[in-house]
């Protein structure tokens, strides 16, 4: 099997570009992707059972990697919520499938948004990993807008292996995240 287009790219030019712009003395110090995280929380699947079903089957399609329902940790009478019922799905890609899914998603799926500007740059949690929502299953060409019931969203997670946020931040524009540049300058 060939190597994914985007892991090529990080082996051969992005090492040595991350190495010298951070003045690391080894290309073992150089901040990887170590795991891309889709999550979909499905609120109405407390009435209709079937939601998660189809909200695990999209993510599955999306991804190519089959998708897990999640449930419920606690009970919340206020939402009809016991604690174990199915509320969400989830997924979570390492490796090759994990360089692919981010090669779709940059070069397909984000430039399918509408009225799209870039991402913002505001998703980092102050350990090196990044977060964006999306708010329509649709823009994933795998997704037949005539077979969906429901337009929902899902949260994408990018987990690095660095506690800092400049050095994923670099990384990930390095791998052609489109941020948008309103608060850090151009490299």
């Amino acid at each position: 099997m060939a190597k994914p287009r985007l892991k090529e790219k990080f082996d051969k030019e992005i090492t040595s570009e991350l190495k010298d712009k951070f003045q690391f003395t080894s290309v073992m110090q150089v901040p990887k992707l170590t795991k891309i995280v889709l999550n979909k929380g499905i609120g109405a699947a407390v009435a209709d059972k079937k939601l998660v079903d189809q909200g695990v089957e999209e993510l599955t399609l999306i991804t190519g990697q089959r998708a897990v329902a999640t449930k419920a940790k606690v009970s919340i009478s206020n939402f009809k919520l016991r604690d174990g019922m199915p509320i969400g799905a989830k997924v979570t890609l390492r490796g090759d499938r994990m360089y692919e899914f981010l090669d779709r998603l940059v070069s397909i799926a984000l430039p399918r948004v509408r009225d799209f500007k870039g991402i913002s740059d505001k998703g980092f949690d102050g350990r090196g990993n990044y977060t964006l929502g999306v708010t329509e299953q649709i823009i994933f060409p795998e997704i037949s807008i005539d077979k969906v019931n429901r337009i929902s969203g899902m949260d994408i997670t990018l987990v690095t292996n660095t506690n800092n946020d400049e050095e994923a931040y670099a990384l990930l524009k390095s791998l052609g995240m489109p941020f948008v540049n309103k608060n850090k300058e151009e490299e």
